[in-house]
């Protein structure tokens, strides 16, 4: 299979090369996935027997019943859909991505590793070389655009996009070109990127790679979502998906197995809660439903009541230089965790400490700076964005039943087409008393 390969790893401190051989992790890899299998209940209803997609971090029923509602014409949800098949049109015309596009090669000499500088190291302007580089926080450099992660980050926008479009709309062109993107990415042989970091966020003149780079593949929680909406089409047929699964599977392995990905399994901030998204996403990707679960079974312990203050404050994050976008961006990804948890029925959303740590209680701390109400008064040293929070309130209206957050989230949110009443559209009794209001 071409997706079981080999692929070098860097060996930090030692300065010594090792080509390891893939094929036995692989089949340890296979054994527990045909163990898990076979300890699964027979009867047991997967989403897509029930004629669902298979999506992890989106609510299958909530996105068979927006198809639905689509279909039918629903009024409340043309500008929205309008502003989907704008922004497919405009991803048809993108890509293909790979990471054989950069110029610069790698320390392993194989372009086909992944590559990124890290955000907010810049030269040293008191050294001719600029080496090595010096720490600017919340200032990006760049030279990063270089690298790899501006085109996985596109290539990942542009899935998101063509796949949501082609669930609800059914256009097949959208399903053709993302099938098409997530080949050269991750299944074509001359343009694959091999599964591992571990020359992710390089700090040139420092280290070739750090276990912190992994958050740059964070962003693929989401694509395997996108993987799920193209099931069915005659352009994401059976055999990609099996290959995906298999290169999902090898960088599980990876993230788990290797010093960088211990090194931030163990970050006590935003950067262990992504970790742990990807972990268990990934897992429940290829079918380690018990990796997962594991996981997310040690997020109230070891990420919630260690992140979040009894009143709701995430000091690790607002010690940052953009205090307001990275205590959202780390409520996100708890947002992210809770959701994945009801797969495996673990209730990370109503978890609460014995002094009050929670999920809700550090949403219920941002609300007030975000809606306007009061000042925030921590370091950012660019302009706060409330309409980041907007998405996170209308998931947490339909989880705890909270009209509250639903009008906080319209006082942000901004543009009315916005992707979130797609994906978590309101509560059918607010649109049915809309529609006798008109």
């Amino acid at each position: 299979m071409r997706a079981l390969r080999r692929f070098s790893l860097k060996r930090e401190g030692s300065g010594r090369w090792l080509l390891l051989a893939f094929v036995p992790l692989a089949a340890a890899w296979l054994a527990t996935m045909f163990a898990a299998a076979a300890a699964e209940p027979l009867d047991r209803k997967t989403p897509e027997a029930e004629g669902l997609p298979r999506v992890f971090l989106l609510d299958a029923q909530t996105l068979a019943a927006t198809r639905g509602r689509v279909a039918a014409g629903a009024a409340e949800l043309t500008a929205a859909v309008a502003k989907l098949r704008g922004e497919a049109r405009a991803a048809l015309e993108t890509g293909p991505f790979s990471v054989m596009d950069k110029a610069i090669i790698p320390p392993s000499g194989d372009k086909h590793d992944y590559m990124s500088l890290g955000t907010y190291w810049w030269p040293d302007p008191d050294k001719p070389d600029g080496l090595p580089y010096v720490r600017r926080d919340g200032e990006v450099n760049p030279e990063g655009e270089m690298y790899d992660r501006k085109p996985l980050g596109e290539m990942t926008a542009a899935v998101e996009t063509l796949a949501l479009a082609y669930y609800l709309t059914g256009h097949e062109p959208y399903a053709t070109h993302a099938g098409r993107l997530l080949r050269t990415w991750f299944l074509d042989e001359a343009t694959w990127m091999n599964p591992h970091l571990e020359y992710g966020q390089a700090i040139p003149g420092r280290m070739t790679g750090r276990g912190i780079g992994i958050i740059d593949t964070a962003q693929l929680a989401r694509l395997v979502d996108a993987v799920g909406l193209l099931g069915g089409s005659p352009a994401w047929p059976v055999a990609d998906q099996q290959q995906l699964q298999t290169w999902f599977g090898q960088y599980l392995t990876w993230l788990r197995q290797s010093k960088h990905g211990r090194d931030e399994a163990g970050a006590a901030n935003n950067h262990g809660t992504w970790y742990d998204v990807q972990v268990a996403a990934f897992a429940l990707f290829v079918g380690q439903e018990e990796i997962a679960r594991d996981v997310l079974r040690q997020v109230p312990g070891r990420r919630i009541a260690k992140q979040i203050e009894p009143d709701g404050r995430q000091p690790l994050e607002l010690a940052r230089t953009r205090s307001f976008d990275y205590s959202s961006m780390n409520l996100r990804g708890m947002f992210e965790l809770a959701t994945l948890g009801r797969q495996v029925g673990v209730d990370l959303w109503n978890f609460e400490s014995a002094d009050g740590r929670s999920i809700r209680r550090a949403l219920e701390w941002l609300i007030p700076f975000a809606t306007g109400q009061v000042p925030w008064t921590h370091r950012q040293i660019h302009d706060v964005a409330p309409e980041r929070l907007a998405p996170l309130l209308r998931r947490a209206a339909i989880v705890y039943q909270e009209p509250r957050y639903q009008s906080a989230a319209g006082q942000i949110a901004g543009d009315p087409a916005e992707r979130m009443h797609l994906l978590w559209p309101e509560p059918a009794a607010k649109r049915q008393n809309t529609v006798l209001r008109d």
